[in-house]
């Protein structure tokens, strides 16, 4: 199955993580189809905190792909942000 979750990177104690299209069977943060965006947890300033291509998730979710629940409150973030 295909699915939408995140990918983590970043340094210890400051993580970074990528929103990624993977098959459920990889590891968290091996091999993946396509990078959909990022979500920095840590971000302060001028920093984004989120950034997502949207048109890619629904592409992926129109596909069958299904979303951690975590991207499923990225994504609705996202769509409140961008509304605005």
């Amino acid at each position: 199955m295909v699915v939408i979750r995140l990918a983590r990177s970043g340094a210890k104690r400051r993580p970074f993580y990528h929103v990624v299209v993977t098959d459920s069977r990889n590891k968290r943060d091996g091999r993946y189809i396509e990078r959909l965006g990022f979500f920095n947890p840590i971000a302060g300033g001028q920093d984004r905190r989120l950034d997502l291509k949207m048109d890619r998730v629904e592409h992926w979710k129109s596909h069958g792909a299904k979303l951690s629940d975590r991207v499923v409150s990225l994504v609705k973030e996202q769509a409140k942000v961008s509304a605005v």
